[in-house]
Order: structure tokens, then C-alpha cells, then sequence
């Protein structure tokens, strides 16, 4: 039985539709047989159907002629061939079929026009979301897209990682809503990031840049969560802006980059405290939507912050991905409720010398550009 590329779970094809259709009226056939006194023949007015919803018109039709046949066949063996109740029982047999492939036809029709626009979905969504690695700066990186189903809805999730003279940069954001109006916000704020992003020393200054474009192109409900991410001479630094927070994977250990204080989404005017930490060769930073977090399985969410080290602190950063993917479909059973993005980088080294372990962490803005102190 063929699956769901996307999410693993079986799908019908149109053979086992037809094949099963062909049985049951066969059963039916058997029965009027086995049990002269009753009269099953009527109940051949179902096959179509079942084969409608799960082929094609021409192959309803074939069904239909089948359980004709089979009625005229019954109607003879029981004496009945010309009475009136067997003509008319054979004349709703050709009702109901032609009734099955009309609404087998219109599937056929809207079946095609899901194709059509999941297909023009995907390309938007692939323009939107660029392909970013396998290595940036002094970080190796890995980006997914996972996608909560095949359909022609898709999510705001977005993201975009780059090498600029401040450093390696990276953002992770979630619109709210889904469909095209959440791909147009998200190209908003990604083409926006883009061109900041090389501009603008401070992040903060970035977040109020990309907060700005979101209030000019959505209402008052709409809004964006992000996250933005700086590394630099082995210094990271994020602000966070209503999103789940980053996971830290360092030798066996995980450490959440909760904000020093929340911060709502761009659109609310989010003002923003900088999380600083010092890296380490090795360590690992996991960045996601909220489509992980809020994974669940009866009820359980998926326990991203206990299983990270284990599933993506091990191999390369795509090898990482890969297992945190196959272990979040195994713990939903491939029902996702919502898109997720999935950013996994492995900080290798410092371009330059970073600041002595004993003065304070600070972000990469409060250097002295000229000695680096």
C-alpha cells in the first residue's frame, strides 16, 4: 500500500478501490444466492459508490456494468427477469451508477485543482526559503521544512542564515495564520532581514527594521515570532522576540536561551534584552517553530528539551536533523498539527580571539570595532 510521502500514513489507490467495490458486489451476489428468501439484489445500487471514492468515472462505470450484470443474472435465476420490481431495481442500479461517476468526476475535478495548487504552493514556498549551508561562517548548518500535510495550505514558517561583517547571522520566525497571505508576510520579512541584516551592526536595530515592515503589511492581529541569532569571534548572541527559545547542546547537556525578559512578536513593537552566551568547539544550537514544540501524542507534547542532545547531538548536523525528523514523526505518527522549521548549527571555531574568559559576555555591538575589546 503506498504512503503519504509527507507523513507516512497509508493511502488507498484507486485499484484497491475498484478491486474492493468488484468484491463486495460479488458478496452481495453470494448472498441473494446463498438465501433465496431474502432479496439482496438492491443492494447493488453500493459498489458505485464505494468505487467513486476511490477511482475514476470510467472505473465506476465498470463497477456499475458489473453489478447490472449480476442483477440481471439474479433476476433470471429467481424467475424474475421481466417482473416489475426487478426492472426496477435494475433501472436504480443504472441510476445510482451514473449518480456515483457525476460525484466521481467532480473528485477527479477537485483533486486535480489541490495538485494544481499545492504545486504553485510549493514553488512560492521554495522562492520564499532559499536553500542555506552546509556551512556558514565558522558554523555548520542545516535547515528542514516540515511540512504538517500534502495539501495545498501551506505555513508562515520561515528562516535565513548568512555570513555578513558582523558575523554569522540567523533568523527563525513563525507568521501567524497560514496560505499565501502567510507566505507574503514571510517574504516580507525575510527580503527585509536580507538587507538589514548586512547594514545594521546592532540587532536591535534589526528587530525594530523587521518590526516595522510587519506593521506596515499586516492588521492589528497579525504578527510575527522570531528569533535572531548572532555569532561572532565565538560569541553568540540572541534576541527573542515571542518564539520558542533555542536549545544549546553542549557536551551531553541542554541548555534552553530563554530571554532575559519576554518580548512580544514583531508587529507589537517588542523591545528586546540580548541573551549572551560563550561558545565552545562542538556546541550545537537548535532553533525551531512552534510546530515542534507543540507536537503531541495522546495528549503529550514531543520532549524536544530532554531528547535534544540524545537525537541531534550526535554525527553531522544533517545527520542530527534527519533523526530529530524521524523521531518526531515516530511520536506523532505522522499527524502533525502544524508546519515546523528546523535550524541546527555546530559552532567549529573562532575567526578571532574572543574575549578573555574572565570579563563578562556582552554582544558582538559593545566590541570596540577598532581592537576588538
Amino acid at each position: 500500500m503506498p504512503t503519504n510521502p509527507h507523513l507516512g500514513d497509508p493511502v488507498v489507490s484507486p485499484r484497491t478501490g475498484i478491486v474492493g467495490a468488484c468484491l463486495l458486489a460479488l458478496a452481495i451476489a453470494a448472498f441473494d444466492v446463498a438465501m433465496p428468501g431474502l432479496q439482496f439484489v438492491g443492494l447493488l445500487v453500493a459498489p458505485p459508490f464505494l468505487a467513486a471514492a476511490l477511482a475514476s468515472y470510467r472505473a465506476t462505470f465498470a463497477v456499475g456494468a458489473l453489478c447490472f450484470a449480476l442483477g440481471a443474472a439474479l433476476g433470471m435465476l429467481d424467475g424474475e427477469a421481466f417482473a416489475p420490481q426487478q426492472v426496477l431495481r435494475l433501472a436504480a442500479i443504472l441510476v445510482f451508477t451514473a449518480l456515483a461517476a457525476w460525484l466521481s468526476m467532480l473528485g477527479d475535478r477537485t483533486s486535480k485543482r489541490v495538485a494544481t495548487l499545492s504545486k504553485l504552493a510549493a514553488v512560492a514556498q521554495q522562492a520564499v526559503l532559499r536553500p542555506i549551508g552546509p556551512r556558514i561562517g565558522t558554523m555548520s548548518v542545516a535547515v528542514r521544512y516540515v511540512s504538517a500535510n500534502a495539501e495545498a495550505d501551506i505555513g508562515g514558517d520561515l528562516y535565513e542564515a548568512m555570513s555578513t561583517p558582523y558575523g554569522t547571522r540567523v533568523l527563525i520566525g513563525d507568521v501567524r495564520g497560514k496560505g499565501l497571505e502567510a507566505v507574503r508576510l514571510a517574504s516580507t520579512v525575510l527580503g527585509s532581514y536580507r538587507h538589514v541584516a548586512h547594514e545594521r551592526v546592532d540587532l536591535r536595530a534589526i528587530v525594530a527594521d523587521l518590526d516595522r515592515a510587519v506593521a506596515r503589511s499586516v492588521g492589528y492581529e497579525d504578527f510575527v515570532t522570531a528569533c535572531l541569532v548572532e555569532e561572532r569571534g565565538g560569541t553568540l548572541t540572541v534576541l527573542n522576540c515571542g518564539h520558542p527559545a533555542p536549545l544549546l547542546l553542549r557536551r551531553g547537556t541542554v541548555i534552553p536561551l530563554e530571554p532575559p525578559s519576554p518580548a512580544p512578536p514583531l508587529g507589537f513593537l517588542p523591545v528586546v534584552r540580548p541573551r549572551v552566551e560563550r561558545l565552545e568547539p562542538g556546541d550545537r544550537l537548535l532553533l525551531f517553530t512552534d510546530g515542534l514544540a507543540e507536537a503531541r501524542q495522546n495528549g503529550e507534547f514531543f520532549p524536544i528539551r530532554e531528547r535534544a542532545w540524545r537525537i541531534a547531538g550526535h554525527g553531522t548536523v544533517e545527520d542530527g536533523l534527519t533523526s530529530l525528523v524521524n523521531a518526531l514523526r515516530g511520536w506523532v505518527h505522522g499527524v502533525l498539527d502544524d508546519d515546523i522549521a528546523l535550524i541546527l548549527l555546530e559552532y567549529t571555531g573562532a575567526e578571532r580571539k574572543p574575549e578573555t574568559s574572565n570579563a563578562a559576555a556582552r554582544p558582538a555591538w559593545d566590541w570596540d570595532p577598532i581592537s576588538g575589546d
